[in-house]
Formats: C-alpha cells, structure tokens, sequence
C-alpha cells in the first residue's frame, strides 16, 4: 500500500478547488493499491482557499519555528499545515505505507521543490511541511515526477 495526493488522484481539493490529476495514481486508487488523502484538508482547511507559500526557508524549518506558513492574504496558517502533517504521518504510519506520492511545489507536500514565501510563482530548492515530517520518520516521499519510475521500479520486485 501507498499514499497519495488527493488531487493526483483526480479530486479536487487544490487551494484553487482543481485537481493535478496523475491516471496511474488515480488507477491505484481505483484498485485498492494506493490510499488518497489530503494533508491541508486533514490540517483542517476546506476548498477553495486562500494560496499559501512558506515563508523564511522550508517545511524543516517550519518543524523547527524557524519559518512559517502564510497564505497571500498574510494570516499565519502555520498550525494547520503541522496539524495536517501529523495526521498524514499517522494514517501512513498505520497503514505500513512503504512509500508516500505528493504533489511537487505545495506548501504542503513538496519533495523537492517549492514556492519562494512572496507569491511571484517562483520555486526554489525545498520540502513541504508534510514531507519534511514524514522524512524525518524514514519514509520514502516521492513526487508525481518520480511516481513512474517508482512504480515500474516496483512492478519488476514482485
């Protein structure tokens, strides 16, 4: 079993209500094999809402207090976004998740990139709030990106 973005999986629960659909994610979903899941929406956020960048470095450092989560309107989100990530960590740490696929640049999931903290559209090097956590406890996150490969890579072990 896997975890995934919910909106690689077709929902839309994007900030701006839309999806990011990914058809082979959404096809272990459909199969049982992947479990679809939201870390905003689990923070207690609903859709449409407010976009949000992290502000003063990435998801590490807002684990830390060293930086924070602002969405464009300037209120501090902060605590929903670790809230969500907790409750992420737990459902993956129930299900034995051998690995967790996230939606690339979100404040939330980002694995690798994401936005700059001053909403120009402009990524910089850094991990999502829920990534970061979910890494520091071992768990292998990847993003849509890397979701194919991973996935053939897998196919050829069992």
């Amino acid at each position: 079993m896997i975890v995934v973005s919910s909106c690689l999986a077709g929902q839309p629960v994007r900030y701006n209500g839309t999806d990011s659909l990914h058809k082979e994610i959404r096809r272990l979903v459909s199969e049982k094999k992947a479990l679809a899941l939201c870390p905003e929406l689990l923070g207690g956020f609903d859709t449409p809402r407010d976009p949000a960048e992290i502000v003063g470095g990435d998801g590490n450092d807002v684990l830390a207090g060293r930086a924070k989560v602002v969405e464009k309107s300037g209120r501090d989100v902060t605590a929903q976004y670790i809230a969500g990530a907790q409750r992420t960590f737990r459902v993956v740490k129930e299900l034995r998740a051998k690995a967790v696929i996230l939606k690339e640049s979100s404040p939330s999931c980002g694995s690798a990139l994401i936005y700059d903290g001053q909403f120009r559209d402009r990524r910089i090097a850094g991990s999502g709030v829920t990534t970061a956590l979910l890494r520091r406890h071992g768990i292998e996150v990847l993003s849509e990106a890397d979701a194919a490969q991973w996935l053939r890579e897998q196919s050829k072990k069992v």
